[in-house]
């Protein structure tokens, strides 16, 4: 599975329509650890495929999104089970980090 773009239109429908665990990471292309953590999580997508759905959210075009899950600096990732927000971390962080989150 790859990692999908969503934006506000699409956002809750992967969210609470997925059985699976889904990240979001919350990013903007101007920043460098966001840069750093996007092979990171391709690499956790490619691994995981089938057990695991992670999406890519771009604060700059989508600032109500991030507003609504507090994302005060980036990168945030937000793991989501059922739909409901579970665990959240702020910065770069190692593919293990997510893994245990999830």
């Amino acid at each position: 599975m790859n990692v999908k773009h969503v934006t506000k239109n699409d956002f809750d429908k992967e969210i609470s329509g997925s059985s699976l665990p889904v990240l979001v990471d919350f990013w903007a292309p101007w920043c460098g650890p966001c840069r750093m953590l996007s092979p990171v999580l391709d690499e956790l997508a490619g691994e995981m495929s089938g057990k695991v759905k992670i999406l890519k959210v771009n604060v700059d075009e989508e600032p109500e999104l991030a507003s609504k899950f507090g994302v005060m600096s980036i990168p945030t990732v937000i793991a989501f089970k059922q739909g409901k927000a579970t665990n959240k971390v702020v910065g770069f962080r190692s593919k293990e980090d997510f893994k245990n989150m999830l």
